[in-house]
């Protein structure tokens, strides 16, 4: 049987198979975009696009931190109070003492603020300052022994009315070659010259009893119960520095002699004790001096060579 052939079947199927075709050509060009669709979305970043947005994140997180911490701490510190506190305030108890020069009258009057360098003060212990009394004490006395040296030279009045200088500094002031005649517990009376020039010595006034000390080491020339207006008397010789000075002590008490004549005595030995006797109204010591023979103020003598 002859096979049969439609033109028309043959088109019908030509034209399926090309819907075919472009169907399965649209369904594979759709998986290939949505593919690299995917692809691009799926790709990592570049390492160096992320580095500067985790070093900002962390910066914001310490700047956070730094901001947590310090504000509160500063809030807490205590603003200097508008009154200084001295240096006794500030020091701790047992803490070492500070010396400080006092401000000049200039510094205060201008409140000028006083520059406290290393020399103007000095932190000492206990012991140190007084010591530091001690030394301030001793260069006082160098200062009143330096002011009586300049007062050696002394301007006397003879009984005739005319003056000299008689130079009264034998010994270093303070050296115990002379010695002040009373202990202590005087007072000083009439002065040399005194009662119109005719007062030779000087007065101590001090309580009967009171002992009477050699000035300076001699030999005794006269030791008298009764010596005219002197009453009890003791006179002494001496050789200081090379130089002849005679003391003379009266008015002691009656029996009150230490020594005898001819006797050597030693500075500040006991010669006897202040009394009354002979010319006196009141228990007293009269003190004479005589340089080479001649008078002079037996009390400056005396302060310029004792100290």
């Amino acid at each position: 049987m002859a096979e049969e052939n439609h033109p028309h079947d043959e088109q019908v199927s030509a034209t399926v198979s090309r819907r075919d075709r472009a169907r399965r050509m649209a369904s594979r060009a759709k998986k290939s975009v949505t593919r690299g669709a995917a692809a691009v979305t799926s790709a990592p970043r570049p390492a160096a696009s992320r580095r500067p947005l985790r070093t900002l994140v962390i910066f914001s997180m310490v700047g956070g931190l730094v901001a947590t911490v310090g504000l509160p701490a500063y809030g807490a510190i205590t603003l200097p109070s508008e009154e200084p506190q001295t240096l006794q305030q500030v020091a701790a108890e047992d803490a070492q003492s500070l010396v400080i020069a006092s401000a000049t009258d200039a510094d205060v009057d201008t409140e000028e603020p006083v520059d406290l360098g290393r020399e103007s003060y000095s932190a000492t212990t206990a012991e140190e300052i007084e010591e530091k009394k001690a030394e301030e004490a001793a260069a006082e006395a160098a200062a009143e022994r330096a002011r009586l040296a300049a007062a050696a030279s002394t301007e006397q009045e003879d009984s005739s009315g005319s003056t000299y200088s008689v130079d009264l500094s034998m010994v270093a002031p303070g050296s115990g070659e002379v010695r002040y005649p009373l202990a202590g517990g005087y007072t000083v009376g009439d002065g040399f010259l005194a009662r119109g020039g005719s007062h030779m010595g000087v007065d101590l006034l001090a309580p009967a009893g009171t002992p009477i000390y050699a000035v300076a080491g001699g030999v005794v020339r006269m030791s008298q119960e009764s010596l005219g207006g002197y009453g009890v008397a003791v006179v002494i010789d001496h050789v200081i520095n090379g130089q002849a000075v005679t003391s003379t002590y009266g008015h002691m008490i009656y029996g009150s002699r230490q020594v005898v004549v001819g006797q050597t005595v030693s500075p500040g030995q006991v010669i006897g004790l202040v009394g009354t006797t002979g010319s006196s109204t009141a228990n007293h010591l009269h003190l004479e001096i005589a340089i080479g023979g001649s008078y002079v103020d037996p009390w400056a003598w005396v302060q310029q060579n004792a100290g």
